[in-house]
């Protein structure tokens, strides 16, 4: 097939590629600039121009494919609501594009997103359209497809990791730095889920060759790994000090994280693995995290 992949020069986009290549398939990368093109055009892949700011150029690389895996998203978290808006808009101009063809659609969520309303562990039967966080924005836009025969299906990430970044992780190293310090909330319990990118990028993979429409797939490895030991290895590789805080000392050591700080973010790959018969190789999150370069 050919595969339409927004998101195609990024973390988890860049490793997706191979794995495409490897399977067969064709890869038409969005760039929005000449050397995002060069570097598609140097893994192998066809190049499609356009821009997030322009849904008309997703909706023209949709209607040039044979199944469309949206990984692109702007992560600049000051303007996070907005940002979420933006994807529901693409979204909605790649289902439209689709409308009427048994194309699939891969989009990509959160695993918070999956969590039940009285807490614990998020699965993929799961899904709160009153949920606090704005990325249900993205699942609400691919619930809106699904309604009109839209094949979607759904890759809700964890903290996704390598020796280079670990989602949420890395601004949260730099927040440390800024601090002096790297803190945990009492005793260090809230937990997150976590994967190694090149067992993400194939779950994508895996989702378009053998996903079902409308089914959504948690991408984590580890269901949940405590702020405590991240905040040690954290610690000792960026030679800072390691601390519990308070409640009221959340937003000097985490700033604009602050919200993240106690949230659980947990998640069973039960159903997915069962599914998909996903089989997860890569490091955990805390050998990463070990092997980061910190300078």
């Amino acid at each position: 097939m050919r595969i339409f992949l927004t998101g195609a020069t990024g973390f988890i986009g860049s490793h997706i590629i191979p794995q495409l290549l490897d399977r067969g398939h064709r890869v038409l990368g969005l760039s929005r600039s000449d050397a995002g093109a060069e570097q598609l055009e140097a893994a192998g892949a066809e190049v499609h121009r356009g821009d997030l700011e322009q849904p008309e150029t997703l909706a023209s690389g949709a209607a040039a494919a044979d199944a469309v895996i949206h990984c692109a998203f702007d992560h600049n978290f000051a303007t996070f609501f907005e940002n979420t808006k933006k994807d529901e808009r693409n979204i909605a101009a790649m289902g439209a594009a689709l409308e009427g063809t048994s194309k699939p659609i891969l989009i990509t969520s959160g695993v918070g997103i999956g969590t039940p309303l009285n807490g614990g562990t998020a699965t993929e039967d799961v899904l709160n359209p009153h949920h606090a966080n704005p990325r249900i924005a993205t699942e609400l836009a691919g619930a809106a497809l699904i309604a009109r025969r839209i094949d979607v299906r759904t890759i809700r990430l964890p903290q996704v990791h390598d020796t280079s970044r670990a989602g949420l992780i890395t601004p949260l190293i730099a927040e440390a730095r800024r601090a002096g310090a790297v803190a945990y909330l009492g005793e260090g319990q809230t937990r997150w889920s976590a994967a190694h990118v090149r067992d993400v990028a194939k779950l994508y993979v895996l989702a378009l060759e053998k996903g079902e429409p409308g089914a959504r797939y948690n991408a984590s490895v580890e269901e949940g790994v405590s702020a405590r030991a991240i905040a040690e290895v954290i610690g000792k590789g960026a030679n800072l000090p390691v601390r519990s805080i308070m409640p009221d000392e959340v937003e000097r050591y985490f700033g604009w994280m602050a919200p993240f700080a106690g949230r659980d973010m947990i998640a069973s790959n039960a159903w997915t693995v069962a599914r998909l018969g996903w089989e997860p190789t890569g490091p955990d999150l805390l050998s990463d995290l070990a092997a980061l370069d910190y300078r």
